[in-house]
This record gives structure tokens, C-alpha cells and sequence, in this order.
């Protein structure tokens, strides 16, 4: 309501002297040009919608949210998604319904060796709207078939369910948002690590080439004058320490040695 008054002064405002004191009549645009009065005003003013929150409605919201209770299923089987899980369970109340995707190498390795590219889950979590119908669902369907067709996919898979005694889905949003920052950081550091690798490599390879150039000058230089000059690589070379080595015996010499030896014992 203040912003509708304040806008309605204002306008009255400029109804009656121009920004300039010029008259109502006639207003003086950017480019020089006059615009009349009446155009101004045609146009619609943008208003915000402002919703209140009462608060009755917000302390009754939290009891709500107090009341409610959390499953958490430790194995989701292949083909089933959070579509066919609420499915399953809209007869007991089912609010939120949160599912944990596989990792991509591993779907990645999947399709590799298999062929199949379907999307899969590993763990996941149920909000129902009662505590006592989420403590009824866990102790009652927990290691039993989770479809009594015949024909299902899914006759064959058995519930792994378990009721998270003083869990709320909050605590589950700061974990996901928790493991997502963890995530982010150490992507943020392998980055910087990766660039500082890049950098540290393009300036080894800057400085070998500067050095492979300046012994090119030289040796043409002492092309030019008819010297001999010794590179760095030389004198590396020549520094290398080279440990003593034994010569090794030839073949040719042994036979007179295996034929006194035979004679002896003959």
C-alpha cells in the first residue's frame, strides 16, 4: 500500500509543473523532441505483488512438518524410478521422495560392456505425512515383495526399508547441499592443480627451447671461426661419473682351458 501512494503523489506531482517548469502539456525527451503529456500517462505502471505470510499459518506449517517421518531404502532395483516408488506408496501419504543416482562411471562402464544406458538408483528416502503410518510401513512391508503381479519386474525384489527415529528432511537437504560444496571444492582444487602442472611445464619447455637456440648461436659462431666448442651437454657428459666395468670373457679363449681340464682327467 506504500508504493501505490507514493506512486500516485508522484505523478500528481508532475501533473502539475514539468521537470524543467515547463507546462503539463508538453514534455522534452532525451533527443530534444517533445512528447505530449498524454502519452506519459497511457502507459501502465508496473506494480509488485506483495504476498504476506501469516503467522498461524507458518507455526501451523512447522507442526505439520514436526509430525512427519522419514523411511530410508537401502537398495532401489533396476527400472524402478521415484515415479513408480510413489506409485507404489500413495496409499499411505506420501509427501517428498528423494533418490540417489548411481555414478556416471559406473553407468559409463555399464553401457560399455552391456549395452544398457537406463538410468539407475542406489539408496533414496520417503517423507510420509504421519510418523505412525512411517514406523507402520517400515515394520510391516520390510523384506517382502514389492509387487504381488506376477508379470512385474519388480515381483522378485524385496523392500529394504527403515524408519529414521528423530530424521527430518532438512537434515537430508544439508547433507546433499553439504556434499555438493565438498564436491565443488575439491573439483576447484584439481583445477587449480592441473593449471598450476600446465604452467610450471610450458615454462620448462620455454626454457629449453632459449637454451637449445643459444647453443645454436654458438656452435654457428664457432663454425665461423673455425673452433671447436663443447656444449652444455658435452660437458654433462663428460661430468657423468661411469663405474668400473669387468671385460667379459670370450668363448674363444675358454676352449683351450675345457680341453687341458679334460686331458687331466682322461
Amino acid at each position: 500500500m506504500v508504493e501505490t501512494e507514493v506512486a500516485d503523489g508522484g505523478s500528481e506531482n508532475n501533473s502539475q509543473t514539468g521537470s524543467n517548469g515547463t507546462e503539463p502539456d508538453d514534455q522534452v525527451q532525451d533527443d530534444g523532441d517533445r512528447v505530449p503529456a498524454d502519452q506519459d500517462q497511457q502507459r501502465p505502471s508496473k506494480q509488485r505483488k506483495v504476498h504476506k505470510l501469516s503467522y498461524t499459518k507458518t507455526t501451523d506449517f512447522n507442526e505439520q512438518l514436526k509430525k512427519r517421518g522419514v523411511i530410508y531404502i537401502a537398495r532401489i532395483p533396476p527400472r524402478m524410478t521415484p515415479t513408480k516408488l510413489k506409485a507404489l506408496m500413495e496409499d499411505f501419504g506420501v509427501t517428498r521422495i528423494y533418490l540417489v543416482e548411481e555414478d556416471a562411471s559406473v553407468r559409463k562402464r555399464r553401457r560399455k560392456l552391456t549395452g544398457n544406458a537406463s538410468k539407475r538408483y542406489k539408496e533414496g528416502w520417503i517423507e510420509f505425512e504421519s510418523k505412525k503410518v512411517a514406523k507402520h510401513v517400515a515394520a510391516n512391508m520390510n523384506n517382502t515383495p514389492m509387487s504381488g503381479q506376477k508379470r512385474s519386474h519388480h515381483h522378485d525384489d524385496l523392500w529394504n526399508l527403515k524408519y529414521l527415529s528423530k530424521f527430518q528432511w532438512s537434515h537430508l537437504t544439508e547433507k546433499v547441499a553439504y556434499e555438493r560444496r565438498v564436491r565443488e571444492q575439491k573439483l576447484r582444487l584439481e583445477t587449480m592443480q592441473a593449471r598450476r602442472e600446465t604452467a610450471s611445464y610450458k615454462h620448462l619447455v620455454e626454457t629449453g627451447k632459449k637454451v637449445d637456440r643459444i647453443e645454436a648461436r654458438k656452435r654457428k659462431r664457432a663454425a665461423k671461426d673455425g673452433n671447436s666448442i663443447e656444449t652444455d651437454n658435452d660437458v654433462k657428459l663428460q661430468n657423468t661419473r661411469r663405474p668400473p666395468q669387468t671385460q667379459p670373457i670370450d668363448e674363444s679363449s675358454r676352449k683351450p682351458s675345457k680341453r687341458a681340464l679334460l686331458g687331466s682327467l682322461v
